[in-house]
């Protein structure tokens, strides 16, 4: 697969909790959100023009609603494929919560998502790997 199609796969299974995902689904999807966020900086600082809160376009304040709306719309997802990434290592879903635990969690959360996954099938469903070469095999072929 592309990269964005694996960066857009995670908006495909929105609110998807169940199977597993794999590791370049995670990465990709989190590189198009930081690609997102810097344009919207971007745009952001552009519009606001001044360099106080009282100089700044009325523009930027139309601008803060939509940023908003777009992370919370994205919320969603990022929970739904880290716990699809913690099934790909065959752990519940429900570690995610250590990732709540101020300082650490951040740290503790990178680290579980770069383990990789178990190969083979596990409790969760099927190799989400095993895609991945049928689909280069067919590409390839």
């Amino acid at each position: 697969m592309s990269p964005i199609a694996w960066a857009v796969r995670p908006l495909k299974r929105y609110a998807e909790f169940s199977g597993r995902s794999s590791r370049a689904e995670y990465w990709w999807f989190v590189a198009l959100q930081w690609l997102l966020i810097a344009i919207a900086v971007f745009i952001g600082v552009s519009i606001a023009g001044g360099t106080g809160p009282q100089q700044t376009s009325p523009l930027f304040n139309g601008f803060i609603v939509p940023f908003v709306l777009g992370f919370l719309a994205l919320l969603i997802p990022n929970i739904a494929v880290q716990v699809r990434r913690l099934h790909d290592q065959d752990r519940s879903g429900w570690f995610i919560l250590l990732f709540a635990i101020p300082y650490v969690g951040g740290l503790l959360s990178i680290i579980f998502m770069l383990i990789p996954g178990t190969r083979g099938e596990n409790r969760f469903g099927p190799d989400p790997h095993v895609f991945e070469h049928d689909h280069l095999e067919r590409v390839f072929a």
